[in-house]
């Protein structure tokens, strides 16, 4: 962490501040197509289920359901105070667990189950820990000490005694939306929270035996302030949570009609965004976490930091996660799924996801089959996400390929990145320099084959590097 910091270098990050995907995928969602549907689904899970040795299954849920709109989110999801329209959700959700569990030999262990939003506790613990036993009904759940049970959770809206009830559902992880503790900034992106609050849910996690609690920060919000940004990681810090998510503000109210609400004017210089950056890094340094990637960071003993470390660390939809070799499978509207070599999306409306559901249809909106080139390239994409470097030749052995001849026009295109720093290339591989850690999404938009040249590369449907 101290050479992220001593070579923060706030011009090159600003020169390299260009819209770009996050990698959560390869090929990213906007290459997935409505030719992939139903039937496309039911044959490549089919074929999954044919491995010698089984593979694991992780399990995502999308519960859409928000009270009130936080004006930053770009997130799938509905607005609503009536907690009946959970009700009724669930009751088709419970159907499309049953339909998709029959894809899948029953020898598979479900290993992860992750809840995302929205705002998954939405539902009460009562109606949470009601979906977890229709999973275990319809799936194989690993042995506990092998399963990681995780939900996203808003702490405005749960009590330390409602923790208690998801431990004893099996939940053994959290993720905190917090995003800043400045009254100013939560009154800007109307996120009222208070830190008592917020500070009471952590520590009823840890009474409750949850293995990790993450934290969710964002930088680049409206009002934002040097004072204020460190006040908010100083609180937090304190708290010491396992795992720290600082994402970077992005500003795409063309796409997410809430952010309409946030007045450009408000929000932070490039220059001054880049020093809430700055600052994150020099305190999460001194406070001894370890920088994964991206926007994520973790204490040295978080299974996330071991996995880095061991080469075990994977990134998906969920964001980076230690299954590396699971395939995801999501529930609910929005929800992707990633078996074998293809990837299959749920409608991101919540009508059609009824209807599909209502008609006893898989509810499958667009997808797509990789072919033999977009696995290399992610396998390439996802090493470098997640470790910063590449065996040229391991690669070139896994996929029988010369790795210098098939990707010529990339090592092209990493030659800026190469002079000004970001990454170290030499006979036998390349990594990312202690600067280029900033960059990765740069570093693996040179190895993507469907992103448009660097000139054309300020697509709206990205949000920005830095």
């Amino acid at each position: 962490m101290a050479s992220l910091s001593s070579l923060f270098d706030p011009q090159l990050l600003q020169r390299y501040d260009v819209p770009g995907p996050r990698y959560t995928s390869y090929p990213t969602a906007p290459q997935f197509t409505p030719g992939f549907g139903e039937a496309e689904l039911r044959a490549v899970a089919a074929a999954s289920n044919g491995d010698p040795i089984p593979r694991p299954i992780s399990l995502y849920l999308h519960i859409p359901f928000c009270t009130s709109p936080c004006f930053y989110c770009g997130c799938n999801r509905i607005i609503t105070r009536d907690k009946g329209r959970g009700e009724a959700y669930l009751t088709r959700l419970y159907r499309e667990i049953a339909m998709v569990s029959t894809l899948f030999d029953r020898d598979r262990d479900v290993q992860q189950v992750h809840f995302g939003g929205g705002t998954p506790n939405f539902l009460d613990p009562a109606q949470i820990a009601e979906v977890v036993d229709v999973l275990r009904r319809h799936f194989h759940f690993a042995p506990e000490a092998k399963m990681d049970c995780s939900i996203e959770l808003d702490p405005r809206f749960i009590t330390p005694e409602e923790v208690g009830r998801l431990a004893a559902a099996g939940f053994n992880r959290s993720s905190l939306g917090v995003q800043d503790f400045d009254p100013v900034v939560q009154e800007a992106v109307n996120r009222v929270q208070g830190v008592e609050q917020t500070l009471g849910i952590i520590e009823a996690c840890r009474t409750h035996g949850f293995r990790s609690v993450n934290v969710d920060l964002i930088y680049g919000l409206p009002k934002q302030t040097l004072e204020g940004f460190s006040r908010t990681l100083d609180i937090t810090l304190d708290a010491r949570p396992d795992r720290l998510a600082i994402y970077g503000y992005a500003h795409l109210p063309n796409l997410f009609r809430p952010q309409q609400r946030i007045h450009a004017e408000d929000l932070p210089s490039p220059e001054a965004k880049l020093d809430l950056l700055r600052l994150a890094i020099d305190k999460l340094g001194q406070a001894g976490y370890e920088y994964i990637g991206m926007d994520h960071f973790a204490l040295p003993g978080d299974e996330l930091a071991k996995a880095q470390r061991e080469g075990g660390l994977h990134r998906n939809f969920m964001g980076y996660t230690t299954h590396a070799e699971s395939d995801l499978v999501g529930l609910g509207v929005s929800a992707i799924s990633h078996i074998g070599a293809s990837f299959s999306q749920n409608p991101r409306d919540i009508g059609s996801w009824e209807q599909a559901i209502d008609a006893g249809r898989l509810p499958v909106w667009r997808g797509m089959r990789m072919d033999e080139d977009d696995v290399i390239r992610a396998d390439v994409i996802q090493a470098l996400m997640c470790h910063g470097e590449l065996d040229f030749d391991a690669l070139g052995r896994r996929h029988v390929i010369d790795f210098r001849d098939y990707f010529g026009e990339a090592l092209k295109r990493l030659a800026p990145l190469q002079d000004d720093g970001l990454v170290e290339l030499d006979r036998r591989g390349l990594h990312a320099t202690s600067r280029g850690r900033l960059l990765l999404r740069i570093i693996a938009m040179c190895f993507d084959r469907y992103l448009a040249p660097a000139a054309d590369t300020a697509q709206p449907r990205y949000s920005r590097t830095v």
